[in-house]
């Protein structure tokens, strides 16, 4: 195993070379850049635009950009030594990228990982009940709810949910905390905190949730109908525990797989719940940087997203390990 976590790790490295390199092209394809539009203010001269170039590096053709801005971020110095990796300057906030980043980073991974705690808690027990109880009223519901989640867009139903809170008044529109909650004791600010963020986690969640919940019922209908079940009932096991010591545990295989897909499904649907609902993750980040063409603020976003799908997925594989020991052996 940590032959294979090791392998995984360093696979990162031409992972992200590959991503950055097309994006930093693409970006330095586009029209224009953040000075471009700076020169439209009729109070700024060009001498100054001239000299901003210089200092930032992009009066450079866009591979020696990419060759220094690689230089900064890796932890090796010429000729020989380490250094901190430099991600860069944001020129629109006018400060390290790290410095812009960090808060933000974490912001998304919260986001991201009570969505993924709303899905397992909402999607399994559902599968569950539904599995248990084939071709009655219950089970031609949930059908119809699943197929409408899974086609429901989410672009609308961040509107629809924003529409609520608005009408409501029971959830915040945007932000994370309320004014004033660095000043209260530690439950109040984590209550406020779960306050702002059930409505975008539930948003996040709700595609997944019905993803995972149909693909659940039907991997326990088909161990259900397996022998050993058959067996376990005859042996007198109460239907409880044909679920509990058998059903779910040879269910949990397939499930554990779709765990990598959906934490990776989920760093990217975060980035459009976070523009519309006002969540200050990273998706907020980078549809701003966009906007204002701030560079090395787009590719230090990038980075964070490609890492945060390789460590998901290195995740989901560890627990599938964990759950099969014939894989771990392997």
């Amino acid at each position: 195993m940590r032959t294979f976590i090791l392998k995984r790790l360093l696979s990162i490295i031409p992972i992200l070379f590959g991503v950055t390199f097309v994006s930093f092209l693409l970006i330095n394809l586009s029209p224009g850049d953040f000075l471009t539009t700076m020169s439209l203010s009729p109070g700024v001269s060009p001498e100054h635009i001239e000299q901003l170039r210089r200092n930032f590096g992009l009066d450079k053709p866009w591979y020696v950009q990419y060759g220094l801005w690689l230089y900064r971020l890796s932890p090796f110095e010429f000729p020989a030594g380490l250094k901190v990796p430099d991600l860069g300057y944001s020129f629109s906030s006018r400060m390290p990228v790290f410095t812009l980043m960090k808060e933000r980073f974490v912001n998304t991974l919260i986001l991201s990982v009570s969505a993924e705690f709303l899905i397992w808690t909402i999607a399994i027990p559902f599968a569950v009940i539904t599995a248990s109880r084939r071709n009655r009223y219950i089970d031609t519901i949930s059908s119809g709810f699943l197929f409408l989640g899974i086609s429901f867009p989410q672009i609308l139903l961040s509107l629809l949910a924003l529409m609520f809170a608005a009408g409501t008044g029971w959830f915040p529109i945007g932000g994370m905390h309320r004014l004033g909650h660095e000043v209260l004791p530690f439950w109040s600010r984590f209550a406020d905190l779960l306050h702002h963020i059930f409505l975008p986690a539930f948003v996040l969640a709700f595609s997944e949730i019905a993803v995972l919940a149909r693909f659940a019922r039907g991997a326990l209908r088909d161990v259900l109908s397996a022998d050993f079940i058959r067996t376990a009932r005859a042996k007198g096991n109460s239907e409880s525990r044909v679920f509990r010591r058998h059903a779910l545990r040879n269910a949990v295989n397939p499930l554990v797989t779709l765990l990598g897909l959906s934490f990776a499904n989920l760093i990217s649907a975060s980035f459009l719940v976070e523009i519309i609902m006002g969540w200050p993750g990273l998706g907020r980040l980078t549809y701003d940087a966009l906007l204002s063409k701030d560079l090395y603020v787009l590719m230090a976003s990038l980075i964070a997203g490609t890492i945060f799908l390789i460590v998901g997925n290195l995740f989901a594989d560890l627990l599938l390990a964990i759950s099969d020991p014939r894989i771990r052996y392997e």
